[in-house]
């Protein structure tokens, strides 16, 4: 049991062993959120898992069970809230649920703490939720809490863009549902992702302003920003590999006492 990644698949007394002795925990946050009608609703979630299980399998860290709702979809990233199945929360409902959460990991004895994000709209409401935990830790004495946050995709490298996009990269935000999230699926999860169901929207094109209530005749209507013709799982296993590799040197340079696995 003690070689286990999951905190969810540890009793409590193992898992105490693990933070007793150090373990870092790294906390996925993603979103229940359409992602067009090739791949599953839960692809945010299931990706900032997928990377955090491939980083604690080089280090001693353990993997907690992932924030699977998020910020409101927006269409010029996530295709729009409008979307039958996209389960959204307030801004100030995921900033509280990620304060109380790293909380209880204070109490658990944690001091080390990564938190992957793989919903591009929850960006600043997961350093909102991290802003006010090490208040409050702090007001209780615990001032030796530190939490590394990122989006796995900005360590996507140049090399493995050039591979992936031969004909020029449209951009993260319009990489919804697109070329990488699918490949990464195709990689991690081929089961879930329907090939036969890939749409052939062009690019999705967005004026340079927001307008409220959201224009919904902006987004196409499969939900997919822009093509995601070309993806495979030999992509996907590029993109996984910039991620554990990049990600996992991050937590190394910031948290040297972190052990590394033979």
């Amino acid at each position: 049991m003690s070689d286990r990644l999951l905190m969810n698949e540890m009793s409590w007394t193992t898992y105490k062993e693990r933070i007793d002795k150090g373990a870092l925990i790294i906390l996925p946050v993603g979103a229940t959120e359409q992602h067009g009608p090739h791949l599953p609703m839960g692809t945010d979630a299931m990706l900032s898992t997928a990377v955090a299980l491939d980083v604690a399998k080089k280090i001693d860290a353990i993997v907690a069970p992932v924030v699977a709702f998020g910020y409101k979809s927006q269409p010029k990233m996530g295709g729009g809230n409008h979307f039958c199945g996209t389960t959204s929360l307030d801004a100030d409902t995921l900033a509280h649920v990620l304060r109380d959460v790293i909380k209880e990991f204070a109490r658990h004895g944690v001091r080390k703490m990564a938190l992957i994000n793989g919903h591009y709209e929850n960006m600043m409401f997961t350093i909102e939720g991290i802003d006010l935990a090490l208040r409050e830790l702090r007001y209780d004495g615990i001032k030796d809490f530190e939490v590394l946050r990122l989006e796995y995709w900005d360590f996507t490298t140049q090399e493995t863009l050039d591979k992936v996009f031969p004909e020029g990269f449209p951009g993260y935000a319009l990489e919804h549902a697109a070329v990488m999230e699918t490949s990464l699926m195709l990689h991690h999860f081929p089961h879930l992702v329907d090939e036969s169901a890939i749409p052939t929207d062009d690019m999705a094109h967005f004026p340079a302003y927001d307008m409220y209530p959201t224009r919904t005749g902006w987004v196409p209507c499969s939900g997919v920003l822009s093509p995601a013709k070309g993806a495979d799982a030999a992509k996907g296993v590029l993109l996984a590999g910039d991620y554990a590799k990049g990600v996992t040197e991050a937590i190394l340079k910031e948290f040297p006492n972190v052990k590394v696995k033979g």
